[in-house]
């Protein structure tokens, strides 16, 4: 599941707009839910019903621990909310994915930390990061995981790092996404014809962003996401 469909086209280009669940070539069905953990929570649920056996949160996400640059690889070992609750990801497939890319790109397997809102200012990440210990935050993960929680379903979350800790996000990039769903244009060249000092800053995230999704393109390529065999646990009353 990606929030966005730019996130979506590292895993296929020729996904469109208007597709909203597509099975991918190798029968990989694929959900752009929209930003958001309500979006989220409702895109892993369309996943399920259209029968995925396993839920992976994939897309981009921002910087909290210092350490990491853009263009890190994020598998985390658990992703968290900010109220504490914690949902590991399946260790089998994260060690074995891990594996498969480390020779080749820096890979970090902290925890992720899901907010509701982005986190827009260093100073606000650096609080997030002494008070929750995750080294990075995106939108969705969590959301995802208490989805597949739910269903008995193995997560993981495979996040590439855009903005580094000490990256501010534009004011307007900020006013474009808020409430939103999605980065609205419009709205965003409107911020900016109202913040034009924002201009330098975004200019710099944009650089990122195409650093950051170069490296998710090249995860999507490697061909090591597929799952293991993970036994699901057995429900009630089921045979």
């Amino acid at each position: 599941m990606a929030a966005l469909l730019a996130e979506a086209r590292t895993l296929d280009p020729a996904i469109r707009q208007g597709d909203a669940l597509a099975s991918l070539a190798d029968g990989t069905l694929l959900v752009v839910s929209g930003m958001g953990p309500a979006a989220a929570a409702h895109g892993a649920r369309r996943l399920i019903e259209a029968g995925a056996g396993a839920l992976i949160s994939w897309g981009m996400a921002g910087g909290l621990d210092p350490a990491l640059l853009t263009g890190t690889l994020l598998l985390p070992s658990e992703v968290a909310s900010p109220e504490g609750e914690v949902f590991p990801t399946a260790r089998d497939w994260r060690e074995r994915l891990c594996a498969a890319l480390a020779a080749s790109r820096p890979v970090c397997e902290g925890r992720l930390l899901t907010c509701r809102e982005p986190i827009g200012t260093a100073a606000d990440k650096a609080i997030a990061f002494r008070q929750t210990a995750a080294a990075a935050v995106d939108m969705e993960s969590f959301a995802v995981a208490e989805v597949a929680a739910r269903g008995g379903l193995p997560f993981i979350a495979v996040r590439v790092i855009v903005d580094a800790a000490a990256d501010a996000l534009p004011r307007a990039l900020l006013a474009a996404a808020a409430g939103a769903g999605a980065v609205h244009v419009w709205r965003l060249l409107g911020g900016l014809a109202r913040a034009p000092a924002d201009v330098p800053a975004l200019s710099r995230l944009v650089r990122k962003y195409w650093a950051a999704r170069r490296a998710l393109s090249s995860v999507a390529r490697s061909g090591a996401l597929a799952p293991p065999e993970i036994p699901r646990p057995c429900r009630s009353g089921s045979s």
